[in-house]
């Protein structure tokens, strides 16, 4: 059900974090946001001047939707946190031993090499996203994305996109221990998110982007789990959503450091099952590689379907010229029309990526290209206040 972006043609957003206000030292570790946010005063001030911050600089930037930066994660290393929130908070994990086995958090052609080379900015990653021990029937315990929306939405009257790690990323990462295989595993961790996607569109939330299935990003590889239960497992993620709200799946080449996971990135192998997916729009990224897989991951969706483009890399930090963003634009025009096409970044800014600088005006960047192709389709441009002449000093 396209909530948020129905009558929006180009509507622009990006795909979730932004880097933390440099002012904003505090961190959940572990607890509850709920505990801390009613709990702490300096947490609850905070947090929410940060939130509050960071979507102003959307809002600036004239984003159609947007996000609450992804607040909630903790400064850590690598971007742990995409992982680490939910694994420090949902039922039936824990912390595994010191010293016990890891998971390299990647199937991808020559990333376990990387990964346990000393020296490799990989090896960092992995050996701090801290992978938990299944040992019960997993929940969805204190997640609370419900209340961390509520504290964003609060705050604009755009929609707020919100955006979680989807349960067979995090069966990826976490060390099996209770289910007979992983199958059964996978399927837990979907359930349980479900039971929370669902609080969470009841309280109101417009728009819910899961984030990632493992196909495109597994080439065939995964062994003993298969694109097929990939799909089952990412539908029974989203069973019954669509009827509620706007869910989008978000697709990407990895954001640790802001590292590329893998050389060559492709969706060739995705094409077959990305119209499968029980969601209404779909994200790549299109920047890394000027667009070139856009017409054949559009050519797989149905037109119930939209389809999100990366028109700025998070791990570059040149800004784009609003130009050649028009350009990329146009590129999907040939195969998407104006009302089935989303625009964004490739992945999210945070998590030791680009600076708070760089992220302003990349988003800038993506809504002055996006309103040259709106003028010469004869769309209302966006405002953009941090583009405006009067203002400037």
């Amino acid at each position: 059900m396209f909530a948020a972006t129905k009558d929006i043609p180009l509507a622009t957003t990006i795909t979730g974090s932004l880097p933390r206000p440099h002012w904003f030292t505090e961190n959940l570790r572990g607890q509850p946001f709920l505990t801390a946010f009613n709990g702490d005063a300096v947490y609850r001030e905070q947090y929410s001047d940060a939130v509050a911050a960071l979507v102003s600089d959307q809002t600036r930037a004239g984003l159609d939707l947007v996000t609450d930066g992804e607040m909630r994660f903790d400064v850590d290393i690598g971007g742990r946190s995409w992982f680490g929130y939910a694994f420090d908070r949902m039922e039936g994990l824990e912390q595994p031993r010191s010293g016990a086995a890891r998971s390299v958090g990647s199937h991808r052609r020559g990333f376990a090499q990387r990964a346990g080379t000393p020296g490799d900015i990989m090896s960092e990653f992995v050996r701090t996203v801290l992978p938990p021990q299944v040992v019960g029937p997993i929940g969805p315990g204190n997640l609370q994305y419900d209340a961390i929306w509520k504290t964003a939405q609060r705050l604009t009257a755009k929609p707020v996109k919100m955006g979680s790690c989807c349960g067979q990323m995090l069966d990826r990462q976490a060390m099996s221990g209770f289910y007979k295989d992983r199958r059964e595993q996978v399927f837990a961790f979907s359930k349980a998110l479900n039971q929370e996607y669902h609080r969470l569109a009841d309280a109101g939330c417009s728009v819910i982007q899961i984030e990632e299935p493992c196909l495109h990003n597994s080439e065939g590889i995964e062994g003993e789990v298969s694109s097929e239960t990939y799909i089952e497992a990412f539908n029974l993620e989203t069973a019954g959503l669509r009827g509620k709200t706007e869910v989008w799946c978000h697709t990407c080449w990895g954001n640790p450091f802001a590292q590329r996971l893998g050389k060559n990135p492709t969706y060739r192998h995705a094409l077959p099952y990305l119209d499968r997916l029980d969601v209404d729009a779909v994200t790549i990224e299109a920047a890394e590689n000027e667009g070139a897989e856009i017409a054949d991951v559009a050519g797989t969706l149905s037109a119930d379907k939209k389809i999100c483009i990366g028109v700025v890399s998070h791990r570059s930090l040149q800004v784009e010229l609003p130009d050649d963003i028009a350009v990329l634009i146009r590129t999907a025009l040939k195969s998407v029309p104006p009302e089935r096409l989303l625009l964004s970044s490739d992945c999210g800014f945070g998590r030791q990526g680009v600076s708070r600088t760089h992220a302003f005006y990349k988003m800038i960047a993506i809504v002055r290209g996006t309103n040259i192709v709106r003028r010469e389709l004869g769309l209302p441009e966006a405002d953009i206040p941090a583009n405006d002449t009067r203002f400037m000093l």
